[in-house]
């Protein structure tokens, strides 16, 4: 498996749109892309302007596949001014254990 983590800090007064935007976006990924599994959604109880998000594929090449898609580069170019700062970091399964 091959999990993903995005951290965005969202301009202040975007944080409405964004959450139901990437909310929307996370549904479309589940509905749409076989190879993902995990699409999960959270806002920082500190602060709502910081948003994380925690996908999980069935690999590296369903996550490249994921870039792709037009939901997504259409989700991109929409939250775009919206966004701050953003953070991707890629992880790959630890297997343990027999």
């Amino acid at each position: 498996m091959h999990c993903v983590s995005v951290e965005f800090e969202v301009r202040p007064g975007a944080e409405a749109d964004f959450v139901a935007r990437v909310a929307q976006q996370a549904a479309d990924s589940l509905r749409l892309e076989e190879g993902c599994h995990v699409f999960d959604v959270w806002q920082g109880g500190d602060s709502p302007l910081r948003v994380f998000l925690y996908e999980v594929y069935t690999d590296a090449a369903a996550f490249e596949a994921h870039l792709g898609m037009d939901h997504f580069n259409a989700f991109d170019a929409e939250v775009a001014d919206c966004v701050a700062d953003k953070r991707v970091r890629r992880w790959e399964e630890v297997r343990h254990g027999t």
